[in-house]
């Protein structure tokens, strides 16, 4: 059966100008795409008639977002006022002096820094200055205090005395003191407690270093604050990196993971067993990118990482910081980049065990955070961000380059970017795409411009380097390169998706369902901004929430997922549309695709963290890998499907592909039919209707076959779509004149399109295909650009489904000889 074809020390800073998901985070309505008439659709919500206009996307995208020191210089030295960004978008010059204010506050800091700094990459370096640090001959430790009156350095190994540990202060606020070794070893061990104390008021208070890179918990007493402890491990146990950085793939298929709950015992899971037991299923699945979650330390759990307390640390309750770098290392072994969830958009309000306890009440030039209301986020309960500090910007950039250098990273997810953008932070604001909610006095051109240094950097330190940005808002040109005038991230969430494919689940009926609203949702996203899509994250399985699987079949999950019995009419559904619903989003709603631990195979019920209102319990956080690899329950059909989804990207590089046309969006039909790269997609959401010889419109002539069929058997399907037939295009109308071709195409070929089914079809290479058998015949070996299929026909022959990946039971990919197709 064939379900997968292949083809063949600071001076004055720069005056500043005037989670689960809040109001903030909440996504803007669909229509909106940062501005208007500058979105890729161009459709009409009502799309009833067979012969609906075609929706073009074809996005020029600029090569990868690398500021080359040369751009940036010649930007330096050059005219600001023309930007390239208005080039694609004219409405922008309106704004001419917004975008000439923040680009010169860019460079003049870029300036500032290299003058008192030597170069932005020396400033980076702060953390090789700041902290804890050794050398040959002693142990330095610096802390930017400036509030306090005195300080030292106490710890196990003063006996938490530091009278003979008095620190010194220099006019930047900066505090320090240098400790001779003791009989050739550091004075202060690997592995041992720290603080800083320092005087404040009359009154001394203990804290946690500012860049403490370890920190550690009583977990036997209810509520106990966190411990810094000194993390430098001699040479012997220091984890050595053995395996090179991928390169950056055209386009990432995300696996987004949070590795506290990723094992299925009740209990917080460590990232060792992440890399041993986790990843090899990743890599099966055919992701090329992990994102970790919760990876900075922070001291409430139930935060989902997002409350940091620690930002240099890792999150001790997984391990430490050389399990982390074996996690990483493992990932790179199997050609799979990690991106971090960063986040700089704000902070944990902790005082005794996070980086609040430095702010005592001092103006904010000498705080971390902005003073009065406008360092507090009231929604987050947490404290935000002073951009303008020049000590704020070399903690939070070296932040960035100590997770890259220390720990080989390959880039970040900014979190609450939203947040960080705009004065308001996006609460109790809608965005409505009007250019002037994106560039006015709301605007916060302090993160603005942090940001632009901070995408700025890691793109000269790691050209390769991916990042991507939490926005909602759809601010334009956030996803433009810094040397053209914009934010430098190479992607942005779509974050609009999930939402109306929520809405739709629990709202309407599968009879209301508009495909031209769900088209118009998918392909709604800035000309030249690239966009990671995605059906559901973390986010929308949060407690209160569900997965999208749970959604669809909700308690019969409990008891009709055996594939020993008939499947009900709602299990039926609800794993049709869970494939439908993840394969269109991929296929059509982005440049990138991202996917959460477990909803790959329908994972059931929500997550909900260890709290007091559930009596602390892990049961639903934790991933139940049992369901997929339980063979006789109906899981493992979601898991492949997945597998083959990102198999078929593999293969036909279609979510990196520049042409994207959307031809037939029939919403009595509820057919939706688009061509993404060299593929055609029909997607038939009709829960009823087969429709024999439906009307295909295509680009190329030729002959199509079957690539990928959610109806396959081996997919948990009926089966009914003939893998082995040959569609043979016709032409439609005047060649050159799309008025008179069929929905604007120039071709057209007929298919059998099953209810509730989405399936793939590639023209064949009749020239490429005539030499592989020429080279079969005369080598006797078949070529490896043949066929892929997944090595199943249904529910026969368990032998033939299970095989092992990374240990695990799974799917396996082989070539498989047209005779044996299903039909």
């Amino acid at each position: 059966m064939l379900c997968l074809v292949s083809p063949s020390s600071s001076p004055t800073p720069l005056p500043p100008p005037r989670r689960s998901r809040s109001h903030a985070d909440r996504a803007a309505p669909p229509g909106i795409a940062g501005g208007g008439n500058v979105r890729l659709s161009v459709l009409s919500v009502q799309c009833k008639a067979r012969r609906s206009g075609v929706l073009k996307v074809k996005s020029k995208f600029a090569t990868a977002a690398t500021v080359q020191e040369d751009k940036t210089m010649a930007t330096a030295k050059g005219d600001v006022d023309h930007l390239p960004i208005y080039d694609p978008d004219p409405k922008l010059e309106i704004f001419k002096d917004h975008f000439r204010y923040r680009m010169k506050r860019f460079l003049e800091q870029i300036g500032s820094i290299e003058e008192n700094e030597g170069s932005l990459e020396s400033f980076s370096k702060g953390y090789l200055k700041f902290g804890i640090n050794t050398n040959e001959d002693g142990t330095v430790y610096r802390e930017w205090a400036p509030a306090a009156q005195e300080a030292e350095l106490i710890g196990d190994f003063n006996d938490w005395n530091g009278a003979n540990h008095k620190m010194e202060k220099d006019k930047f606020g900066v505090w320090s003191i240098k400790i001779d070794h003791v009989k050739g070893k550091p004075a202060i061990p690997h592995n041992s407690k720290v603080k800083f104390r320092f005087l404040h008021g009359g009154v001394w208070v203990d804290r946690i270093p500012a860049l403490i890179r370890y920190a550690t918990v009583d977990a036997s007493k209810f509520g106990a604050p966190y411990d810094g402890v000194h993390w430098d491990p001699p040479a012997s146990e220091r984890y050595t990196f053995k395996h090179p950085r991928p390169s950056k793939p055209a386009a990432p298929r995300i696996y987004e993971a949070h590795v506290g709950m990723s094992g299925e015992k009740p209990a917080v899971s460590t990232y060792r067993e992440f890399a041993d037991n986790v990843l090899p299923r990743i890599r099966a699945n055919n992701y090329n990118t992990v994102q970790l979650m919760a990876v900075m330390e922070h001291s409430y759990y139930a935060s989902f990482g997002y409350h940091v307390t620690n930002f240099f640390a890792v999150s001790s309750r997984s391990g430490t910081p050389e399990d982390l770098k074996y996690l990483v290392d493992k990932a790179h072994s199997l050609g799979l980049r990690v991106l971090m969830d960063v986040v700089h958009s704000h902070a944990s309000n902790n005082v005794t065990d996070g980086l609040n306890g430095y702010d005592v009440g001092q103006s904010t030039q000498e705080s971390y955070f902005h003073a009065g209301d406008r360092g507090y986020h009231k929604l987050w309960d947490s404290r935000l961000f002073n951009y303008a500090n020049w000590e704020v910007l070399r903690f939070l950039l070296s932040n960035l380059r100590y997770w890259l250098d220390e720990f080989m990273f390959d880039g970040f997810r900014f979190d609450g970017v939203t947040s960080m953008l705009y004065h308001h932070h996006g609460i109790n604001v809608g965005f409505t795409g009007n250019y002037q909610e994106y560039f006015s006095l709301d605007t916060a051109v302090d993160a603005v411009v942090y940001m632009m240094l901070a995408n700025h950097l890691m793109h000269k330190l790691l050209p390769e380097a991916t990042v991507v940005a939490g926005d909602v808002s759809r601010m334009p040109v956030l996803c433009r390169p810094v040397d053209e005038g914009g934010v430098g991230f190479d992607y942005r969430l779509a974050m609009a998706i999930p939402d109306r494919w929520i809405d739709y689940l629990k709202n309407k009926d599968d009879s209301e369902w508009s495909m031209g609203e769900i088209a118009h949702t998918l392909t709604n996203r800035r000309y030249t901004e690239k966009c990671i899509a995605y059906a559901e994250s973390h986010d929308q399985s949060i407690v209160g929430d569900k997965t999208i699987a749970f959604l669809l079949m909700d308690k019969e999950m409990y008891t009709g997922m055996s594939d020993l019995q008939p499947a009900s009419p709602t299990i039926d559904r609800g794993i049709a549309l869970q494939k439908m619903i993840h394969f269109i989003t991929m296929a059509l709603g982005g440049d990138g695709y991202l996917n959460f631990m477990g909803n790959e195979f329908g994972h059931p019920e929500w997550i909900d963290f260890p709290r007091e209102g559930n009596n602390w319990s892990y049961d639903k956080c934790r991933r139940q890998w049992s369901l997929v690899d339980t063979d006789h329950l109906r899981y493992k059909y979601m898991n492949a499907f997945d597998q083959a989804m990102n198999a078929l990207d593999e293969r036909f590089s279609f979510l990196s592909s520049s042409k994207q046309i959307v031809s037939d969006m029939n919403d009595e039909e509820k057919v939706i039919v688009f061509e993404r790269g060299d593929l055609v997609f029909v997607f038939n959401f009709h829960p009823k209707k087969t429709y024999e010889g439906y009307k295909v419109g295509c680009d190329l002539p030729g002959k199509y076959r079957v690539a990928l069929d959610s109806d396959a058997l081996v997919f948990g399907g009926n089966g009914r779509v003939g893998h082995d037939v040959d569609h043979f295009t016709s032409p439609e109308g005047v060649p050159g004149v799309p008025e008179t071709n069929f929905n604007n195409r120039p071709n057209s070929f007929k298919v059998l399109s099953p209810p509730r089914t989405c399936v793939a079809y590639y023209r064949v290479d009749e020239a490429g295909a005539g030499r592989r058998l020429h080279a079969k015949a005369e080598t006797g070996k078949t070529s490896p650009a043949e066929s892929i299929d997944v090595k199943a026909s249904g529910a026969s022959s368990k032998e033939d489904k299970e095989a092992t990946a990374g240990g695990k039971k799974g799917w396996k990919f082989a070539r498989q000889p047209s005779d044996q197709d299903t039909k």
